[in-house]
């Protein structure tokens, strides 16, 4: 059987081992410091802490941090502050001239566009620590309290000491992340956040198997077909996630010496779907917005309607902000004109295209044609999730339908195979595929 004789193959590559021996520990280390409660709680007591977590962009932090977030654990705050930090550092270099600078620097540029983004991790630790712990005392009793009311501390202090650890953990879990992709395998901050959205895939199926074999609710045959459907949508995601426009490069003939470089045509592969998740995390972050409207009575209806995540206007609103937001978040990471920089500095041109502006322009409409229907397959598996609800499925079995934890997984999972795949044809394995190679994507 070629799959038992590949993992045989994987096995037997000494390095290969090792690194997915040590990114297991890694991963162990991390899922086990998430159901570590905050030293002075009574973990008893957290589940208004934990209802409240599960839906909007409070409900993504918890998915993204494995479940800290609702446990209250030293790794709540998770990943979450170093991929903010990065996208902040990531849209510096686009409008600030400074770090754009630094990007062009290679290597040096971007050990200190890293070191810039730890520090910015945590001043925004500084921010959401305290911001946390507020959150904590409004969802959860005072009794939970343990330091307080036991031990006489005053809520000042113990939110000053909660702080301080939830930084450190936050600043560990960023270590280990750091350490899985040095000496890992994959990337270890897309790895840990996936990890974190599978560890909620096995409850999710229970809950659903258990709601479907309930008197009259369907029964095995509606879950087996609520399973090939699901199949289905992980096949479009990993289309989204693989599709790519390639562009054909010419580069020129040229003689050094007795040898002859050049005249080969390479391609530029134009990513479907070049902003990944992004589109989604600020789409459901501004559609948090409505329920500031819940406080008055006059706009308490319009807070209703735009609240409902079921609803039709909810989910035509998110279509549409995910639509903008991935021609903006495009338009952001997808700099033609460095492109176009890049091939004229290697004596690169596209065929039938002049060098300079114009190709800055041609590739610019590319990116344009191929970002639309992009967009829109992004943001139909974007409301797939509500639209499993609205047909019967389970709340957490329907977060797997599309959304932000199908794309994470679906991208990762590849970008981390890509990984083992390559090992395998360097020591002349055959690869995971029977034909072709598998191409992630790396990152988020």
């Amino acid at each position: 059987m070629k799959f038992v004789e590949t993992i045989k193959n994987i096995f037997k590559i000494e390095e290969l081992r090792k690194r997915l021996v040590y990114t297991f520990i890694l991963i162990l280390v991390y899922r086990l410091g998430c159901f570590v409660v905050l030293p002075g709680i009574d973990a008893s007591l957290l589940a208004g802490l934990q209802s409240k977590t599960q839906d909007g962009l409070v409900g993504l932090l918890n998915m993204f941090s494995g479940g800290a977030f609702g446990n209250a654990s030293i790794f709540a705050l998770g990943v979450m502050p170093y991929i903010s930090a990065s996208i902040v550092i990531q849209l510096l270099g686009v409008f600030v001239p400074y770090f754009r600078k630094l990007q062009m620097e290679g290597e040096s540029g971007r050990k200190k566009m890293n070191q810039m983004t730890r520090w910015l991790t945590i001043v925004i630790i500084c921010i959401q620590g305290p911001a946390y712990m507020a959150a904590v005392h409004s969802q959860i009793p005072a009794a939970a309290f343990v330091a307080v009311n036991q031990l006489g501390w005053s809520n000042f202090m113990f939110n000053i000491v909660s702080t301080i650890i939830l930084m450190a953990g936050s600043m560990f879990v960023m270590w280990l992340g750091e350490r899985i992709t040095d000496r890992g395998i994959g990337n270890g901050i897309s790895l840990i956040i996936m990890i974190g959205i599978v560890a909620r895939l096995p409850y999710a199926i229970l809950a659903e198997f258990s709601d479907k074999l309930s008197v009259n609710n369907g029964g095995l045959l509606l879950l087996i077909v609520e399973l090939l459907v699901w199949f289905f949508v992980i096949i479009a995601a990993i289309a989204l996630v693989q599709a790519v426009r390639r562009v054909p490069v010419q580069y020129a003939k040229r003689v050094v010496g007795n040898r002859q470089y050049g005249g080969v045509r390479q391609y530029i592969p134009l990513k479907i779907n070049a902003a990944g998740v992004m589109p989604i995390i600020f789409a459901q972050a501004l559609m948090l917005f409505p329920l500031i409207f819940s406080r008055w009575d006059a706009t308490r209806g319009l807070a209703a309607t735009l609240g409902d995540y079921t609803g039709f206007w909810y989910n035509f609103i998110f279509f549409i902000l995910i639509v903008v937001f991935t021609f903006f978040y495009t338009a952001v990471t997808v700099n033609p004109t460095m492109m176009a920089e890049s091939m004229k500095r290697d004596g690169g041109f596209i065929p039938g295209v002049k060098p300079g502006k114009k190709t800055v322009e041609y590739l610019d409409s590319i990116m344009s044609r191929v970002t639309l229907p992009g967009s829109f397959f992004l943001g139909i598996i974007s409301i797939l999730p509500a639209i499993a609800m609205i047909f019967g499925i389970n709340n957490s079995f329907a977060s797997f339908y599309g959304g932000t934890s199908l794309l994470i997984l679906v991208g990762v999972v590849l970008d981390t195979l890509q990984q083992v795949e390559s090992y395998l044809l360097m020591r002349h394995y055959d690869g995971l595929m029977k034909t072709g190679r598998l191409s992630g994507r790396s990152g988020m």
